[in-house]
């Protein structure tokens, strides 16, 4: 049955094992070639639905079964009275088994079958059969002729499972890709239509199972899980003689001079999470200004980790490294921090403390990386962390023992026992300072309720993601402090807090 964006299974997978549940289908009695039949019908009710006044395609074909998919959809859409044409991207002679077939079939319709050059011309809808699933390298030549072309075109473009030159495992354009307007994609869902580049590619997403029976899915493992409103963790209501002291104490330590805005907004963003006491350890001239901004915060002017000692016997969770610099202060705070026996998050400039060797993380903790800090925690380049953002996400884990969240489009969260989810929710306008801030108080006020940490990171990105695409219909200008009432009534509404 068909699927669209905001009403998908949870499960992902890799591209090796959605061919392992190819390979299960056609193991239990159905043939490949009804398979691609059924993949082309899908494909076809999605592009009538996308464009219902649309008469004209051009279909783009590569060498593989992708291109059998888009042989059987120039069929369909003859057969609609559509006009039609096929431009290969290779020999179509070439073709083997049920791409062979696909082949035959629109041949035996009558369809153009030409080959692809630069100067060919694209008419119509665009439907991109060029590059599969399998793809691991840098698109070659013929293909990236043609990607470039369809690109350039300006036309309405679907792609046939995936946009080509788009990696399935890791969300990362293979040198060139296919920037498409709708993405057709069949059995199972793939990591990499949800994380790296694949929110400028993909487009609008319709998922067809091409009716696999859920025998196929034994045997094969899911890759990672997306957060979605229905399988969220959800924090336990709160009976009529609750108090304060039922829901954690959050101690939040940061900002040095010049960065006390940061600490804030951590503090505001666990405060309205709903954390039962806050604290903050910050710089004394930061004190005023934080009294002003939350009076219900307790606030420590701090000018060296002694004066920590005492707080850290009292409170719940830690939450360290907004606005904290990479001084003697903060380093001295952080090793205090790093000595207490309590859950963690650590964020921003305690990352990059630790990536440093000045500090050991603690066990159980959360660490809340974007690619850069993620990168300097790893020892690797940037461009390596988001070349493939799931393997960086359970590295990271494994090496530091520690929930993970690796920001940035399609946010993951890994935990050292191998659980990965996945957050593709969002908006262009959270491309702005302070977010990061907003998630860490988050994360810390939900664990001082009482979540695990992994529950916790994943409720806290999920909530810090929608109340992100919530305000970010307004368009840029979004400032950090717009999330935190959002996420306050997203909490509400998905976990009500009486009983």
């Amino acid at each position: 049955m068909p699927h669209t964006k905001d009403d998908l299974p949870d499960a992902l997978y890799s591209a090796a094992h959605v061919r392992a549940l190819d390979a299960n289908l056609i193991a239990a009695g159905t043939p490949g070639f009804e398979l691609m039949q059924r993949a082309a019908r899908a494909t076809w009710r999605g592009l009538v639905r996308q464009w219902p006044s649309a008469n004209e395609l051009t279909v783009v074909a590569g060498r593989g079964n992708n291109s059998g998919d888009g042989y059987l959809v120039a069929v369909l859409a003859r057969r609609a009275g559509w006009h039609v044409r096929v431009l290969a991207a290779g020999d179509p002679q070439r073709l083997q088994g049920d791409a062979a077939l696909a082949h035959a079939a629109a041949v035996s319709e009558g369809i153009a079958v030409q080959a692809f050059t630069a100067q060919s011309e694209l008419r119509g809808i665009v439907l991109d059969a060029l590059l599969g699933t399998g793809l691991t390298g840098e698109v070659r030549e013929p293909f990236a002729s043609a990607i470039t072309a369809i690109n350039a075109s300006g036309l309405p473009v679907a792609a046939v499972d995936i946009p080509s030159g788009l990696c399935a495992d890791t969300g990362r354009i293979l040198g060139t890709a296919v920037r498409a307007d709708l993405t057709v994609t069949y059995i199972a869902l793939k990591v990499g239509l949800f994380t790296g580049d694949a929110a400028d590619v993909v487009g609008e997403l319709v998922f067809n199972d091409l009716q696999a029976s859920a025998e196929s899915f034994n045997g094969v493992d899911i890759d990672a899980r997306r957060l979605t409103a229905g399988n969220l963790p959800r924090l336990a209501g709160r009976v009529p003689t609750a108090h304060k002291g039922k829901f954690g104490h959050v101690l939040l330590i940061g900002g040095d001079r010049g960065f006390g805005g940061a600490i804030l907004l951590s503090a505001q963003s666990a405060l309205r999470s709903g954390a039962g006491m806050v604290s903050v350890a910050t710089r004394s001239e930061h004190v005023p200004a934080a009294l002003a901004r939350i009076p219900e915060a307790m606030v420590l002017g701090t000018s060296s980790a002694n004066q920590l000692m005492e707080l850290l016997q009292k409170v719940s969770v830690l939450v360290v490294g907004p606005g904290l610099g990479q001084a003697a202060w903060g380093r001295s705070l952080l090793s205090a921090a790093a000595n207490a026996p309590l859950p963690q998050v650590w964020d921003a400039d305690a990352l990059n403390l630790l990536a440093s060797n000045h500090v050991s993380l603690p066990k159980d903790c959360v660490i809340t990386p974007h690619p850069g800090e993620a990168a300097r925690l790893l020892g690797i380049s940037t461009a390596e962390v988001q070349a493939d953002r799931p393997a960086a996400a359970h590295a990271l884990s494994k090496k530091y023992t520690a929930v993970v969240i690796l920001k940035g489009a399609g946010s993951l969260i890994a935990s050292p026992d191998g659980r990965l989810a996945l957050s593709h929710q969002g908006h262009p306008a959270m491309a702005t300072a302070g977010l990061g801030d907003v998630l860490a108080g988050l994360v810390g006020a939900l664990l001082a309720q009482g979540m695990d940490a992994f529950n916790a990171a994943c409720l806290a990105v999920w909530l810090h993601a929608n109340a992100g695409e919530q305000q970010g219909k307004s368009g840029r200008g979004l400032a950090a402090s717009d999330l935190i009432p959002a996420i306050r009534q997203l909490l509400e509404e998905q976990a009500p807090c009486l009983k």
